[in-house]
């Protein structure tokens, strides 16, 4: 059952030391589904096939999203023009269709509405701070027309131009979160991640934090170090984390993109819902409150978020009403062995096999 607290913002919320449980991934999952073109991996899905992405946003709903971001990543005009895969919609039918898909689902429940912007191909090619700013006052000015409640500023992986959206998108009155793409060596050019965070905070960020690149406990390293970075600095924010759904044990500074299976292959490194049970865990006691996923964290992932963090919530979501806490609905099986399993212990030092005999357990990152 939903505790209805429509009124309360992200902030009360933060502020009032709840658990905000975020939203999965969008892009590669629905790349999966048929809906978004790797390479590009533009989000026209949300004026042409609006049905799919209103099921996903259901989906991380009933899981116990307590945040729904706007499908928008790459949704700047440069990137949607570089990328040569959408000539008839332009950047505002996405982010304003976007925006109502999101508020349609979101209204079915406890559940906030976060504009979501991203990285440039602008600010790669110029690092021009006046162009760039103008590419994110575009996008902003198309989320205010919509009724969101805040912003993100996600998966950038230099902090420079994270500030830079993050002064941007403070004008609007609305509270900002900023998430970079970075390992616990820093950001592309070599920032460490305290520092990056300072800077976050200083733009006026009220939440930071990392999202995507590298595996959730891997992120959680780097969050603890922007959190060492702002108290040092005697800065406050509140902490936020979504992480990539795979394993990443290389923990390289160019993440994922770097690794050979990369996007095609990805597969074998998927995390475990009992991963993800460890990651809530181990966010939750690094002070983080903000807790979701990024690419490859499907609903099941942000169920066990939820399943997990259930007592400090208060809790369960819908989607557990379908799951045995723990195995427990295994109770019902014919086959002993497998009645066996239902229990916490078995599935906590559980050990899972990939079927995969030939195949090493690590890569060798391109471009490293």
């Amino acid at each position: 059952i939903f505790n209805k607290s429509k009124e309360h913002g992200i902030l009360e919320r933060l502020n009032a030391g709840e658990v905000v449980v975020g939203d999965g991934g969008y892009v590669l999952q629905l790349e999966r589904r048929g809906y978004v073109k790797a390479g590009h991996w533009t989000p026209e899905a949300a004026v042409e096939h609006p049905e799919a992405v209103r099921q996903l946003h259901r989906e991380f709903l009933r899981a116990g999203a307590n945040v729904l971001q706007t499908f928008t990543f790459y949704c700047s005009e440069d990137k949607l023009e570089i990328s040569g895969n959408v000539t008839n919609i332009t950047g505002a039918q996405i982010n304003e269709a976007a925006c109502d898909l999101a508020r349609e689902v979101a209204n079915e429940g406890d559940t906030l509405v976060a504009g979501a912007v991203s990285q440039t191909p602008c600010y790669l090619n110029s690092q021009n701070e006046t162009e760039v700013k103008a590419i994110f006052k575009k996008q902003m000015d198309d989320f205010l027309k919509k009724d969101i409640d805040f912003f993100i500023a996600e998966f950038f992986r230099y902090v420079e131009e994270a500030a830079w959206a993050v002064e941007v998108l403070k004008t609007s009155g609305k509270p900002v979160g900023a998430t970079l793409c970075i390992s616990p060596e820093g950001d592309m050019s070599g920032v460490p991640p305290g520092e990056c965070a300072v800077r976050l905070v200083k733009a006026g960020a009220d939440i930071v934090g990392v999202n995507c690149h590298l595996d959730p406990l891997t992120c959680i390293r780097t969050v603890k170090l922007m959190k060492e970075g702002l108290e040092k600095a005697g800065l406050k924010a509140h902490l936020m984390i979504q992480p990539f759904g795979f394993h990443t044990p290389e923990c390289n500074l160019g993440g994922y993109v770097d690794l050979p299976e990369y996007p095609f292959a990805l597969e074998p490194r998927v995390v475990t819902r009992w991963d993800v049970h460890k990651y809530a865990r181990e966010a939750y006691n690094a002070g983080i409150r903000y807790i979701g996923g990024c690419c490859g964290f499907e609903a099941y992932h942000i169920r066990a978020i939820s399943e997990e963090l259930a007592a400090e919530r208060g809790f369960l979501p819908p989607a557990s009403e379908k799951h045995g806490l723990w195995g427990a609905g295994l109770q019902m099986h014919t086959k002993p062995w497998v009645r066996a399993r239902a229990r916490r212990e078995y599935w906590e030092n559980l050990l899972p096999a990939s079927g995969r005999p030939t195949c090493p357990s690590m890569a060798k990152p391109d471009g490293e």
